[in-house]
């Protein structure tokens, strides 16, 4: 029985890996043991089959030694084959609340969030993401009556940036940082985030980064400390469900 094989080693549950093909052909993730019943021609179970189209995503349904087998049986001809393991998938934090992480709880708001011309949320963003995301999620967290600092809604003609960033940082309880290829390639942004970050050290407010069309290794390249932080997923949430669970959080407080 002629066939490629790859040998995964051992494997977690959730793993993807990409196969690509030069033609169709059965493709099997198999366990170490169904690797061995395949070998063996014994009864086997496997995730795939006949795969048309290139690359292919196979998922590991559970923590183990896998294997991803490709072979031409019932089929003519011949394929060159290759695997590689892609970068981990977003993690899910839709079964944790946010009112129940210690640190985005807190007894009082900050003293800055008193005054009348204060924020519940200051909306970090890159432009491009205006259309995508960023519109909705300050739509969203409007209807949820939270007072929300946007440069489209706060941003005047003749305003100076940099005051009104300045200024909205100051007043904001909670900083959103909208993550995505664009926003780490964009200077104003990472001055934002440096705002956000050093008034989140001192107490002062709470970093919430929201990730957007971005991979977990991406937010690692960029900033490893941020891929440790609570955050939500747009892959995984909707902009309602992010903006209800932060007044929420701000309810609460």
């Amino acid at each position: 029985m002629s066939f490629l094989k790859y040998d995964l080693g051992s494997c977690s549950k959730g793993d993807r890996f990409e196969v690509t093909l030069t033609r169709a052909a059965n493709v099997m993730l198999l366990s170490s043991s169904d690797f061995s019943n395949y070998q063996n021609r014994r009864r086997y179970s496997y995730v795939g089959g006949l795969m048309k189209r290139s690359p292919a995503v196979l998922g590991v349904p559970r923590s183990g030694h896998w294997y991803i087998v490709v072979d031409m049986q019932g089929l003519s001809g011949s394929t060159k084959a290759s695997v590689r393991k892609l970068p981990d998938a977003l993690p899910e934090y839709r079964e944790v609340p946010l009112t129940s992480i210690p640190s985005l709880v807190r007894d009082q708001p900050p003293p800055s969030a008193q005054s009348s011309d204060s924020f519940d949320v200051f909306i970090s963003h890159a432009s491009e993401d205006k259309d995508t995301v960023v519109r909705a999620l300050a739509s969203a967290l409007i209807n949820e009556g939270l007072n929300v600092w946007y440069d489209e809604l706060t941003l005047r003609i003749g305003d100076s940036l940099r005051q009104k960033i300045d200024r909205g940082l100051a007043k904001s309880r909670v900083g959103l940082v909208v993550l995505s290829r664009a926003f780490i390639a964009k200077g104003w942004t990472n001055y934002e985030l440096d705002g956000i970050v050093s008034r989140t050290v001192s107490g002062e407010q709470i970093l919430l980064p929201i990730w957007h069309d971005i991979t977990k290794q991406e937010v690692i390249d960029f900033s490893p400390s941020l891929s440790d932080k609570v955050a939500r997923n747009t892959a995984t949430h909707t902009v309602e469900e992010i903006a209800s669970e932060i007044a929420e959080l701000l309810r609460d407080q």
